[in-house]
């Protein structure tokens, strides 16, 4: 977990690194923290650089004491994105997660490439039970209602079944700072997004759980119509928190939405377009104008070719890791000596997450399967090529 300060508040946050994967930022309910993505996170890393934040007095994040607004925590995304120099970025919220979501379709929509907002709504509830929620937490505190809360956010299956699981939720619940819960509840009684959105031309699509108590469908149809028509589906047997209740029927529902062309490699092949993004992500944009710029009528046809097949059919294939898929590539290069390409690969490492570790033991195994001459001159190589400090 890291830490960063804005308006005064630290903010705890993890970042999957990543940087040639599309970055999508994920938003949790009221009540749990960034905890809550831990089942999704390693399909997810596979497509994504994910970063996950807790909400003020949640987590590892400082409390609040005031009033707060839904697009103060839409600012506190977007201050965060900024820390780590992300300029476009996807989206996904969970209950106020969602709210928040929602905020940053008003407040910067230019940044958001895709939402995908679960169990949230327009509006969420009423005043008076907010007001009633946050009164009842000031004065018996969230140890005591614990119980009464995590009730509404799990299936009657999935508590009768998942007890331990429960019982997590509300120690994590009972840790969460009271006032910032109080707080954050009389923010949802005054929220009404539902004549602010129209017009927006950010793709958005919806998730319900039949079994949501706090956000049941209706909620999340409102939601649907004060966005233009934005697609809604609802899992069946699920309540309010489906990246716990169902991870990877989640997961899979998610991915179809933000990635619409990125489907698994299949039979079919991967055309030209799809092989040059992963292209552009994992080598950047000015190695690809390079190559581009640089064909002639004589290797074009090559050009597209590996275009399609290594970084379309290969790197494009989610099975493994872009991460994965360099130490792979650098340890081949490295036992067969191919100079130009591993010094283009020890020059995108880092892009892909490559830590000096993890490149130390590639190098290491290439001198145990394809002898210590190879590895021997590829470290030679990484030092000229700004890996490792001097000791």
């Amino acid at each position: 977990m890291s830490f960063f300060e804005y308006q005064g508040r630290t903010v705890a946050y993890r970042d999957s690194g990543g940087t040639t994967l599309p970055t999508l930022v994920l938003g949790h309910p009221l009540g749990m923290s960034q905890a809550v993505w831990d089942e999704v996170i390693p399909r997810l890393s596979r497509r994504f650089r994910l970063i996950t934040w807790d909400l003020p007095g949640h987590g590892g994040s400082s409390p609040v004491t005031g009033e707060i607004t839904p697009s103060e925590l839409a600012a506190d995304v977007r201050a965060l994105l900024n820390h780590l120099d992300v300029p476009k970025y996807h989206y996904a919220g969970t209950s106020i997660g969602g709210v928040i979501g929602q905020a940053l379709l008003c407040d910067a929509p230019e940044r958001l490439d895709r939402a995908a907002l679960t169990n949230t709504g327009a509006v969420i509830g009423t005043p008076a039970n907010w007001q009633t929620r946050a009164r009842r937490v000031r004065e018996e505190g969230l140890h005591a209602m614990a119980p009464e809360i995590t009730a509404r956010w799990f299936s009657d299956s999935f508590r009768r079944n998942q007890t331990a699981t429960l019982a997590g939720w509300q120690v994590q619940l009972a840790r969460t700072d009271a006032e910032s819960y109080a707080q954050l509840s009389l923010m949802l009684g005054d929220t009404d997004f539902s004549k602010a959105l129209s017009g927006h031309e950010t793709p958005v699509a919806l998730l319900a759980g039949d079994n949501d108590l706090s956000t049941p469908p209706a909620t999340l149809k409102g939601l649907s119509e004060a966005l233009g028509g934005a697609p809604l589906e609802t899992f069946e047997g699920i309540a309010h928190v489906p990246s716990v209740e169902c991870p990877d029927r989640f997961v899979d529902w998610l991915t179809a939405w933000l990635l619409p062309s990125g489907a698994d490699i299949g039979s079919g092949g991967v055309d030209y377009d799809t092989g040059l993004a992963t292209r552009r992500q994992v080598l950047g944009e000015a190695h690809v104008e390079r190559a581009s710029h640089n064909a002639t009528s004589l290797d074009q046809p090559f050009q597209q070719m590996i275009t399609r097949l290594a970084w379309g059919e290969l790197w494009g294939n989610t099975d493994l890791s872009h991460r994965d898929r360099s130490l792979i590539t650098l340890a081949v290069l490295a036992a067969l000596g191919r100079d130009g390409e591993l010094a283009l690969h020890l020059d995108t490492a880092h892009r892909t997450g490559v830590t000096e570790a993890e490149l130390r033991q590639a190098l290491t195994h290439v001198a145990v399967y394809a002898g210590v001459p190879a590895a021997n001159h590829a470290f030679k190589m990484a030092k000229e090529h700004g890996w490792g400090e001097q000791i």
